[in-house]
């Protein structure tokens, strides 16, 4: 029963994100007053504010989310490890370093395209590192430790950026991108990130068989016939295009691709084909719902976004631990 109902619960929990990201902020709006702003209707600055501030935000609110939490799902298929996210290869940290390598040379200057090509290009770079690292072997061992190197590589280089920052406002310039928010996104940041989501989104589909045969160990996936190369081609590329462009508009965003696979993972068989999408579904309504609480907790400046999924992340870590303990 809890099954059958899962996708129409999230669904529903998606739209609702939705509608309070669209219609919570600074500026109160009643519904009324604001369905007839959607429709082209009445206040002319209730339009913009709706029309050009809330609804990009909102979009890419869901958008974002939904390749963190469906490249969350895969990568703990895939490594057969709880604790695994975009981080752990990498792809996330390349990205970052990518768009900060943009803000440090100024180079959106030049053209407003140039912070998220600079951070898809940061994560497929990690990635090119993370198979030149991991060569030939399929163990998920191995790409963890290949992972951690090229993150901890990309951290460095992020530090040394800030410790290199040629002024103050440079460094605060950069820090506050790393902090992540979706505060001030407009429907050009829309366009320049929904297609290498899609892209991503694109690869990891159909990764659900592949990922549940990997569950009987590399062997037993190949004795079914699965070829691991390719599917790990895929899996990483999808992840590392998706989460690049992802991290390009919204900044470094941690733990929602750890948080969202372990939410969804009581409701269903347990298997990585099962949690798989419904993950895309709970990551964006997730991230939504946390922007709008960004919006709402009372502050001197707004919250950063990527402040709020930190701490929504302990409980995870917590939980693990606890039942690590009862194991010890």
């Amino acid at each position: 029963m809890t099954r059958r109902w899962l996708w129409p619960a999230l669904i529903l929990l998606t739209i609702a994100a939705a509608a309070l990201g669209v219609g919570i902020g600074s500026t109160s709006i009643p519904p009324a007053r604001a369905f007839a702003a959607l429709a082209g209707h009445g206040d002319p600055i209730e339009r913009a504010i709706l029309i050009e501030l809330r609804l990009p935000r909102a979009i890419l609110g869901l958008a974002v989310g939904a390749m963190l939490g469906l490249s969350g799902a895969a990568l703990q298929g895939f490594l057969r490890n709880p604790l695994a996210e975009p981080s752990v290869l990498g792809a996330s940290n390349g990205a970052a370093l990518g768009a900060v390598i943009a803000l440090y040379f100024g180079l959106m200057q030049w053209h407003s395209a140039a912070l998220p090509v600079m951070a898809i290009l940061g994560a497929l770079t990690a990635l090119a590192l993370l198979f030149a690292l991991a060569g030939r072997s399929e163990s998920p061992l191995t790409l963890i430790l290949a992972g951690i190197a090229v993150a901890t590589l990309a951290g460095a280089g992020i530090s040394l950026a800030l410790n290199l920052a040629p002024n103050p406002f440079a460094a605060i310039e950069i820090m506050t991108w790393l902090l992540g928010s979706l505060e001030d996104r407009s429907f050009e940041h829309v366009l320049l990130a929904l297609p290498c989501i899609a892209i991503g989104a694109m690869l990891l589909a159909g990764q659900g068989r592949a990922l549940d045969a990997l569950t009987l160990g590399e062997d037993g996936a190949m004795a079914l016939g699965m070829d691991l190369r390719r599917t790990r081609a895929r899996l990483l590329l999808g992840v590392a295009i998706g989460v690049g462009g992802a991290v390009a508009v919204s900044g470094a965003i941690g733990f929602v691709g750890l948080i969202v696979p372990h939410l969804i993972r009581p409701f269903t068989d347990r298997s990585p084909s099962a949690v798989l999408w419904p993950s895309a579904l709970a990551g964006a309504a997730l991230l939504t719902l946390a922007d709008v609480a960004v919006r709402v907790i009372p502050s001197t400046n707004e919250l950063k976004l990527g402040v709020v999924t930190a701490f929504l992340g302990v409980p995870v870590f917590l939980a693990h631990l606890m039942r690590e303990r009862r194991l010890w």
